[in-house]
C-alpha cells in the first residue's frame, strides 16, 4: 500500500497519511518535510474555495502524492533529481497522478471543492511532463494473420480489447488503441478462462508425477507443461501458441560474437550466469523426464526447447494475485502484444477484480485512437530488459544504474536512521542539481564518501570548511569509473549495418554505457573545478 487518503464527509476534510509499514517511511518523511509537509496532512472540502486557494491544495495533495509514491531508486535520486516544478520522473508523476484520482473518484462526497480537485487532477494527466507524443510506423507489409486469429479466440473466449495488433517500426508487434482511451478506461480484459496458469499443470498427466520431486516448484510444472502443450494440435490455446515467434532473441540467446562485444562490462556476468543456470536447471531436469517418456517425449525437450520455454516466460509471463490471495505466474494471451514504455498508459495491473473473475489493464493516462498503447514491465535497468526481454527502451532509462559495493560505516551520524547499505550511480544528466557540494552526483552517494575520508558532519558550513575532502571523493570517485571506462574500451568498429541482430543490440548496450560512465566523470571534473574556482561565503 503506497499510502491512505479518506474523505471525511462529516467534517468536510481530506486526509492523507504515509504508511509506517513503507519501506522507505525515513526518507520518504525528510523529502515530505523538505516540502514542508508531515507523514499526515489534511485538507479542508468545505465550501468554495477561491482559484488560489484550490491551486495550494491541489498541488499539497500532488507533492504528497509523489513522494508517497517513490520506489526505491526515485527515493535515492529524489533529493538531486526533482525539478522546480516539483516533478521526480515521468512513472512517479504518472502513478502519483492516477493514485490520486483513483482514491478519489469512488468517494460519493459531491463538493464544489472536491470536483474541482478531481478537474485539476484530470487535467494534468493529459498533460503529463515529459511524456512526449511518438508517432506510429505501422508496417502494413505484415498482415498479422495469426495475431489476428489469436484476438478473434480471445473475443470468442470472453476477452474484451479496445486494441490492434499491428507491426510497428522499432518495436516489432504491438498494441494501438482503435478509439480514444481516457483515465481509467480498460484497454483490454482477459477474464480467467483465458489465462494460462498453474491449475492447467495440476489437471494434467503431468502432476501426479511432478508433485513428488522434491523441489519441483509450481513454474517449473508450467514451463514442462507448456514445452509439450505448444505440439498440442488439440490444445485450448492453439492460436496462442502459434502466434508465438520462434526465436525470442532475448540476452539469452547472444551469439559469440555478441558476447565479445559485451567485454568489460557488467551485463556480461549477467547472461552468463543466467544461461549457466539454466543449463544446470535443464541437465538436473532430462534424467527425470526420461523415466516417463510417454508424458514427456524427449524430442519435445531438447535444451533448444528448453531455452524457447524459458525465454518465454521471461519475456511474456506476469505474476497475478488472484481472488484466492495467491501470486501466480501466467501468460496471458493478447496481453502480451503490449510494449514497455517508461512512458507507459498502463502501470497498474496484476489482479484479478473478484466480480468479474477477470484481469483489466486500466489506462492511467489518456491514449489516443492509433497511439500505441504502452504497458510498464517494471522498473528495469536496461540490462535487465535486454537479457530477459530482448529489447532496449526508448530514451532514457532513469533505472540504468550502476551499483556500487560499499562497505558500511559505522558513525554517530545524526542521520544515520536514513543511510543507505548501498549506492549508485546513472547518468548525471537526469540530475537538476549540478551546483557546489552536489555536481549532478547523488546526495546519499557523496555523503557516503565524505562519511569515509572522515567527514561526518554534512552541513554546508562544514563542506566550506573542508573543501580538501570534497576534492578528494571526487578525484577517488573519478579514478575509479575512469578504470571502469578503460574496462569499455574503445569504441566497437564493427559495420553496425551489416551486424546481426544481437551484436546490433550488444554494441547500443555498450555505448549506453559509455554515455553514463562519460557524464560522471564529466561531473567529477567540473565539481573539483567548481571547488578550485570557488570562493567561500564570508
Amino acid at each position: 500500500m503506497v499510502g491512505t487518503l479518506n474523505i471525511m464527509s462529516e467534517t468536510g476534510e481530506l486526509s492523507l497519511e504515509l504508511p509506517q509499514d513503507d519501506p522507505f517511511y525515513q526518507h520518504k518523511k525528510k523529502l515530505l518535510s523538505c516540502k514542508g509537509l508531515g507523514v499526515k496532512e489534511t485538507l479542508s472540502l468545505n465550501g468554495s474555495l477561491s482559484q488560489e486557494l484550490l491551486n495550494v491544495a491541489f498541488e499539497k495533495l500532488l507533492q504528497f502524492g509523489r513522494i508517497a509514491n517513490l520506489d526505491k531508486v526515485e527515493v535515492y535520486f529524489g533529493e538531486d533529481a526533482c525539478t522546480p516544478s516539483g516533478v521526480y520522473s515521468v512513472r512517479n508523476e504518472i502513478s502519483a497522478l492516477s493514485w490520486i484520482l483513483s482514491l478519489m473518484i469512488p468517494v460519493s462526497c459531491k463538493t464544489q471543492t472536491l470536483e474541482a480537485l478531481r478537474a485539476a487532477v484530470k487535467s494534468r494527466i493529459n498533460d503529463v511532463v515529459g511524456v512526449e507524443k511518438e508517432e506510429v510506423r505501422v508496417d502494413d507489409s505484415y498482415r498479422c494473420g495469426k495475431e489476428s486469429r489469436l484476438v478473434q479466440w480471445g473475443q470468442n473466449n470472453g476477452v474484451k480489447t479496445k486494441l490492434k495488433i499491428a507491426q510497428i517500426d522499432g518495436y516489432g508487434r504491438g498494441a494501438i488503441a482503435t478509439e480514444d482511451l481516457k483515465f481509467g478506461d480498460v484497454a483490454l480484459e482477459i477474464p480467467i478462462s483465458s489465462i494460462i496458469s498453474e491449475e492447467y499443470v495440476y489437471n494434467s498427466d503431468m502432476y501426479p508425477i511432478l508433485e513428488k520431486v522434491d523441489g519441483m516448484t509450481s513454474e517449473t510444472m508450467l514451463l514442462l507443461w507448456t514445452m509439450r502443450e505448444k505440439h498440442n494440435p488439440e490444445s485450448k490455446f492453439k492460436p496462442y501458441f502459434d502466434s508465438l515467434q520462434e526465436n525470442f532473441c532475448t540476452g539469452l540467446s547472444f551469439g559469440v560474437n555478441a558476447i565479445m562485444v559485451l567485454d568489460g562490462t557488467l551485463l556480461l556476468d549477467e547472461i552468463m550466469q543466467a544461461k549457466e543456470l539454466l543449463r544446470e536447471r535443464y541437465d538436473e531436469l532430462i534424467p527425470l523426464l526420461s523415466k516417463h517418456r510417454d508424458i514427456f517425449p524427449m524430442e519435445l525437450y531438447t535444451w533448444e526447447h528448453y531455452l524457447w520455454a524459458c525465454e518465454l516466460y521471461y519475456s511474456n509471463s506476469m505474476q497475478i494475485k488472484f481472488p484466492d490471495g495467491k501470486l501466480k505466474t501466467c501468460l496471458i494471451p493478447v496481453a502480451g502484444f503490449l510494449n514497455h514504455s517508461i512512458y507507459p498508459h498502463i502501470v497498474k495491473y496484476g489482479k484479478v477484480e473478484v466480480e468479474t473473475s477477470s484481469l483489466k489493464f486500466p489506462l492511467s493516462r489518456p491514449c489516443n485512437k492509433g497511439e500505441q498503447c504502452f504497458l510498464s514491465y517494471g522498473n528495469y535497468c536496461s540490462s535487465h530488459l535486454l537479457t530477459f526481454y530482448g529489447f532496449l527502451p526508448k530514451g532514457d532509462n532513469p533505472y540504468d544504474i550502476i551499483p556500487l559495493d560499499v562497505d558500511v560505516i559505522d558513525d554517530e551520524d545524526t542521520e544515520s536512521e536514513l543511510s543507505w547499505t548501498s549506492h549508485m550511480l546513472r547518468g548525471t544528466w537526469l540530475s537538476n542539481n549540478h551546483d557546489m557540494f552536489h555536481y549532478g552526483l547523488p546526495t546519499p552517494l557523496l555523503n557516503y564518501l565524505r562519511r569515509a575520508h572522515g567527514l561526518v558532519h554534512h552541513s554546508e558550513t562544514d563542506l566550506w570548511k573542508n573543501l580538501e575532502v570534497e576534492v578528494g571523493v571526487l578525484e577517488n570517485l573519478r579514478s575509479t569509473f575512469e578504470d571502469m571506462m578503460q574496462n569499455l574500451g574503445d569504441a566497437d568498429s564493427i559495420d553496425r549495418d551489416n551486424a546481426d541482430w544481437d551484436v546490433k543490440m550488444a554494441m547500443e548496450f555498450k555505448e549506453r554505457q559509455r554515455k553514463i560512465l562519460s557524464s560522471i566523470l564529466d561531473s567529477c571534473s567540473a565539481g573539483i573545478k567548481l571547488i578550485q574556482e570557488s570562493k567561500p561565503p564570508v
